[in-house]
């Protein structure tokens, strides 16, 4: 026998209550960090108190093993032969039930003492924000300098702006000779993001642009909000040349409702006479929105995500740091630990009388 393993024999009735303490403490530690280490989590008690108990734990730990190391005892005539031969590994069960019972009394301490976490985020008394989807639907928005159009790239940002959105309600408006609403405000993206994705040239009057009608009507659905925050977004390649309201009618409307209006310039064709880039920039300037410019799909990506950091920035004060209720999950650890030691003394450990 090596000295080791003379030493081990010499003085396990230590050596093993002190291995399975640590173990156990490895084990507890395993359940509770990963709530300390997540990302923008910070873990915290409401009832600390009860985690006093947890102080008894390495002594119940060490005085079990203890006594299953010293009772028990019988006098055999063959005793050296016996010392001869290796442990079974049914010999381990004892010392390992009273780990998990120990683990079991602690996580239910560390329940009692209502762990709370605060890696998510709700919103207090938060209202979204409504917004106006408005895009242009003119025979312009066919053109390809824009991969594969105009309206597919502005289609296809769209949707994902839909999809990053929480809390708000959104809806849209299409023009082109005149204005119609496509979608009312709503919370129900998948909807919206279908209704968007179906949009066709032609499916309107596609001659003339009607800008000012598109604001305008855009203004009406958002009127009778009670949002703390309202925006249009207009996405157009065009200038107003069509309706009987004019951009800047529908500007002073939206001033007065408190309507911030951010407007998007798509497509590559600065030189034209066609488009009117002053009065995008006005329109927005006036309501407290932003003129953006986009000659491609990555400057209208782009243009939305300033857009979308404007927007949170209006939200970030009604925001506040809500701690969910964990102690389930340490329960259902105890749960675990307590059937494990169970099946181990009936089914492993079972005893004669």
């Amino acid at each position: 026998m090596s000295d080791l393993k003379k030493i081990y024999y010499k003085h396990r009735n230590w050596i093993e209550p002190v291995g399975f303490s640590l173990i156990s403490l490895f084990i507890l530690l395993a359940a509770l960090l990963p709530s300390w280490i997540s990302d923008g989590s910070s873990l915290r008690f409401k009832t600390p108190w009860f985690l006093l108990g947890l102080l008894a734990v390495p002594l119940i730990i060490f005085t079990g093993v203890r006594k299953t190391r010293t009772s028990g005892r019988m006098y055999h005539p063959l005793v050296k032969v016996l010392v001869k031969n290796k442990r079974g590994w049914k010999t381990w069960i004892p010392p390992l039930s009273v780990a998990l019972k120990s683990l079991v009394i602690a996580l239910v301490f560390i329940a009692l003492a209502r762990p709370q976490d605060s890696s998510r985020r709700m919103d207090v008394n938060v209202e979204g924000i409504d917004i106006l989807l408005t895009l242009d639907l003119s025979g312009s928005m066919a053109t390809p300098d824009m991969n594969p159009t105009r309206l597919g790239v502005a289609k296809d940002v769209l949707q994902n702006f839909i999809k990053h959105r929480k809390n708000d309600r959104i809806g849209s408006v299409v023009f082109a000779e005149n204005a119609y609403t496509l979608c009312p405000l709503t919370l129900d993206y998948s909807i919206l993001s279908q209704m968007i994705s179906e949009l066709e040239l032609g499916v309107i009057s596609d001659k003339a642009t009607a800008i000012g009608n598109a604001v305008a009507l855009s203004i009406s659905r958002l009127r009778k909000s009670n949002a703390k925050s309202k925006a249009v977004i207009l996405i157009t390649d065009g200038t107003s040349n069509a309706g009987n309201t004019s951009p800047e009618q529908a500007t002073e409307f939206a001033k007065t409702l408190g309507i911030k209006i951010y407007t998007i310039l798509v497509g590559r064709n600065d030189n034209s006479a066609k488009i009117n880039p002053a009065l995008l920039s006005d329109m927005a300037d006036k309501t407290g929105g932003a003129f953006f410019k986009a000659s491609d799909k990555s400057q209208l990506e782009s243009s939305f995500h300033n857009i979308l950091d404007a927007l949170e920035k209006s939200k970030i004060e009604d925001q506040a740091v809500a701690y969910a209720e964990v102690f389930i999950k340490y329960l259902w650890w105890a749960l675990a630990f307590a059937l494990i030691d169970l099946l181990l003394n009936l089914f492993v450990m079972r005893q004669t009388p």
